[in-house]
């Protein structure tokens, strides 16, 4: 008999609805039936994952802002602080810029290690305060992230197996942008659905004919009792 390999899933571009924004429902059933550990890994602020593994059903085993927040459902580890990044928007701001998501700015409200903007914001200038500050700015196809240059997706997932005991040569994980290029890394396969950026593609072992949340699906069926 067969067991189903564990899960490690990015959100914004792989769970989401075709246009690219929204949960697809269809995910649901099939991550909440999943006989195997799903870690949910993401560029989003640290409460929207645990949140998602809530409605769904999950245990909350999650790497949240790009492996700035670890959480492996006992213990929150943060791989990085807000206050150098806060630095950088600051200085972004006196430029004349501004994140570009509103007065309310839920965005970035609870996130905890990183700051994100809108990409309709200029680049250039964030990408050389962020440089100043000994950070990096990295353009995840949904917001320019601004970061500490240590942590990653792939570190946060390599927390969390050891916490859980998951080999993660059996993990099958699923992205779509640079940011998902550490996790390829760690698992035993990857596949980046067809709306990946070209880093996503290259790292791994597979691209996939359909996008976002179809795509996933295809994986998952696929893979079901694999192990």
């Amino acid at each position: 008999m067969t067991d189903d390999p564990p899960l490690v899933l990015d959100i914004d571009g792989t769970l989401t609805r075709p246009e690219g924004w929204g949960i697809d429902p269809r995910v649901f059933e099939p991550i909440r039936d999943w006989d195997a550990p799903v870690v949910i890994a993401t560029g989003k602020a640290f409460p929207y994952p645990v949140a998602l593994c809530h409605f769904i059903g999950v245990p909350e085993l999650v790497v949240a802002e790009n492996g700035g927040v670890v959480y492996t459902g006992d213990d929150v580890f943060f791989t990085a602080d807000r206050a150098a990044a806060q630095a950088v928007l600051e200085e972004y701001r006196a430029a004349g810029y501004d994140t570009g998501w509103g007065p309310e700015n839920t965005v970035n409200r609870w996130r905890e290690t990183e700051i994100a903007v809108n990409l309709e914001q200029p680049v250039g200038p964030l990408r050389e305060i962020a440089a100043k500050h000994g950070l990096e700015v990295i353009d995840t196809g949904y917001a320019y992230h601004v970061k500490d240059t240590d942590p990653n997706k792939g570190d946060g997932i390599e927390t969390i197996a050891a916490r859980v005991g998951v080999d993660l040569a059996d993990a099958v994980a699923v992205g779509d942008s640079v940011n998902d290029v550490s996790t390829f890394e760690v698992a035993g396969r990857s596949f980046a659905v067809r709306n990946a950026d070209d880093a996503a593609k290259t790292a791994a072992d597979e691209v996939l004919e359909d996008a976002h949340a179809d795509g996933t699906l295809a994986v998952l069926e696929r893979v079901r009792g694999s192990v």
